[in-house]
């Protein structure tokens, strides 16, 4: 039997390595002929997905396998303005280890009959990994995109080229026109985000299929705009795709962790708002003091995830090593009796506990799908990448969030601690029709990927393809 050999690459980010190690652990489960390559590509500057890598080796299943590729010299600061320009350059400093690699696993004749044949059916690359295209192209394997946000960010990054300096942008796959403020910093003039973008976003086309970590369910307008667009290669909404036991494998912080599910086990059901602001997200210390008096007017039971902004631009945040240095004098003595502060935390399994009854988000797109799957409320606090894009999704198009704010940008203006009262105060006090939404999103996340739902429906097409 020829066993089909899936191989996968994704720039070096939580939010990216994460999905695509998932989707490789979807699709290998599902066809007994297939393996999973992983090429993972790591940065010195972000121990945490460092740390998520080398875990990945002991939990996996064993016909998965991970290939660290060789370090490369990283890109020089003076030939990137955008972290965007950063990744492209630096995944494509990795082409030649990454066709090397190809090349030690395209099978060779052998003279034992007794032995599997082995073919390499497809190549996964994610959305800064279109330089790898060409090397697919080079070696006939068929190359595919894996798409970790939601599709209607991808039907704006297939229009972006087409966009003018209006204040309001109709984009296909949006209903509504989107206003010019909720646009990613990384596509905004003054670096090169824009360039990159529209770049990586024309080699879409040249792929076999596109994956998208959604489902129809969630997105009906997006799905459908992008499969009207006779231009593009078959479009495979496969979601939500999750790492549902998250960083609790690998937690860098145990103990903490640990006190965390004891504090929360003694809280009653759906009492407790989660603020967490994703792996790369920090906020300032005068923005931080805004939610310390916002959280302490609300009067309402919180966890809150704080983190210290990275001393450069490509590091990860840090802990802090003692949160009172940061806070306002008393805040933890006076809410010591309703409020936990602490540091990273496996997001997945906090928002599957049945005390956490709000989650105010930076809206990354894995958090928002971990959300829907636990049926647990937002507020929308966007930081960086898509965010405020997605929390306008969120909110404008599809009625399942409550808005803190669409536009905010880590270090752009302050949220007022009115704000945070408000938002907070209304998203686990008034939100019920949101609620109920979000209840029922929650029940088609988990239809569309059993058996003849829509997401099980499009991965046995992609699954046909692959083996054909």
């Amino acid at each position: 039997m020829t066993r089909l050999e899936l191989v996968f690459i994704s720039a070096p980010a939580m939010g990216n390595l994460v999905p695509i190690v998932e989707f490789a652990n979807l699709l290998t489960k599902h066809h007994p002929r297939f393996s999973a390559t992983l090429f993972i590509i790591t940065m010195s500057q972000r121990p945490l997905l460092n740390t998520y890598a080398q875990s990945l080796a002991s939990t996996s299943p064993t016909n998965i396998r991970f290939l660290r590729l060789p370090p490369v010299d990283p890109p020089a600061p003076d030939d990137y303005q955008s972290s965007v320009g950063f990744l492209s350059l630096l995944i494509q400093k990795h082409t030649s280890h990454v066709r090397d690699a190809l090349l030690q696993l395209t099978p060779t004749e052998s003279t034992d009959s007794t032995r599997d044949s082995v073919r390499l059916a497809g190549l996964f690359v994610d959305m800064f990994s279109t330089h790898i295209i060409d090397v697919a192209a080079e070696l006939s394997i068929p190359c595919y995109l894996f798409f970790a946000s939601p599709a209607s960010f991808l039907g704006f990054m297939l229009h972006l080229s087409q966009f003018d300096s209006e204040e309001e942008l109709s984009i296909p796959s949006y209903k509504n026109p989107v206003p010019r403020c909720v646009l990613p910093n990384l596509v905004m003039k003054g670096n090169d985000g824009f360039s990159w973008i529209s770049q990586h976003a024309r080699r879409y086309r040249e792929t076999k299929g596109i994956v998208v970590n959604t489902f129809e369910e969630l997105e009906p307008h997006a799905v459908q705009s992008l499969s009207r667009d006779s231009k593009l290669p078959p479009v495979y909404p496969i979601g939500p795709i999750l790492d549902l036991n998250g960083s609790a494998q690998w937690n860098p912080n145990p103990t903490q962790y640990k006190l965390i599910m004891e504090w929360l086990d003694q809280q009653p059901l759906a009492s407790v708002v989660l603020l967490c602001f994703g792996s790369l997200g920090s906020l300032k210390a005068t923005q931080v003091e805004q939610i310390a008096i916002g959280l302490e007017r609300a009067r309402v039971r919180f966890l809150w995830a704080l983190r210290e902004p990275p001393k450069s631009q490509l590091e990860d945040p840090m802990d802090f090593e003692n949160h009172e240095n940061v806070l306002p004098d008393g805040f933890l003595e006076r809410t010591a009796g309703i409020g936990l502060v602490c540091g990273w935390v496996p997001q997945a399994k906090l928002l599957a506990h049945k005390a956490i009854g709000g989650f105010v988000s930076h809206c990354g797109w894995n958090s928002i799908l971990e959300s829907l799957w636990y049926g647990v409320p937002i507020a929308t606090w966007p930081l960086y990448a898509e965010q405020q894009m997605n929390a306008f999704e969120m909110v404008k198009e599809l009625s399942l969030a409550v808005e803190i704010r669409l536009n905010y940008r880590m270090g752009g203006d302050l949220v007022w601690a009115e704000e945070v009262e408000r938002g907070v105060r209304f998203l686990m006090n008034d939100a019920d029709e949101i609620r109920r939404k979000v209840k029922k999103m929650s029940e088609k996340c988990k239809i569309a990927l059993m058996e003849n739902g829509s997401s099980y429906s499009m991965l046995m097409s992609l699954i046909e393809e692959l083996t054909s």
